[in-house]
């Protein structure tokens, strides 16, 4: 899942992690949209989750929003926005931890946009779901939603 809405591109210069004043962040309507996205989840079977995230606020309080469970932070998740060199081997890194989780409940991985279009080629909306099926080297695109 890409974030819920953060109006910009990219990050503030000197932006910190684990300092939400120096980075985009959500807005009230991107916080009121991941509170949707968990309801609709929840409303159809799926009450919990394992839920990850990117390091970045945006991410973290979408991932905390949509109340599956505990949000815990991945740095395979972070953003290499405006590093495209990072790409190939972060996209090998992130399928290879993916293979390694447990696949008994639903998995929900926050992060961000250029992330998601380097596993999935998928260019995704903010706060729009990416299904997909992972194999060792590919991750199949078998869906994508977005609630507003």
């Amino acid at each position: 899942m890409r974030h819920a809405t953060a109006p910009g591109t990219g990050d503030p210069p000197g932006f910190r992690l684990g300092d939400c004043s120096t980075q985009r962040n959500l807005s009230d309507e991107g916080r009121a949209q991941a509170r949707r996205i968990g309801e609709y989840i929840r409303r159809n079977g799926i009450a919990r989750a394992s839920v990850y995230s990117s390091q970045w606020c945006r991410c973290l309080d979408t991932a905390r929003a949509l109340d599956l469970g505990e949000a815990r932070e991945q740095p395979l998740l972070n953003s290499f926005f405006g590093k495209p060199g990072q790409s190939d081997a972060r996209s090998r890194e992130t399928l290879a931890w993916i293979g390694t989780l447990r696949r008994a409940a639903p998995t929900v991985l926050v992060t961000h946009q250029v992330n998601i279009t380097a596993l999935t080629g998928v260019f995704p909306a903010s706060g729009e779901i990416i299904f997909v099926s992972p194999g060792q080297n590919t991750m199949a695109v078998r869906g994508r939603m977005t609630l507003g």
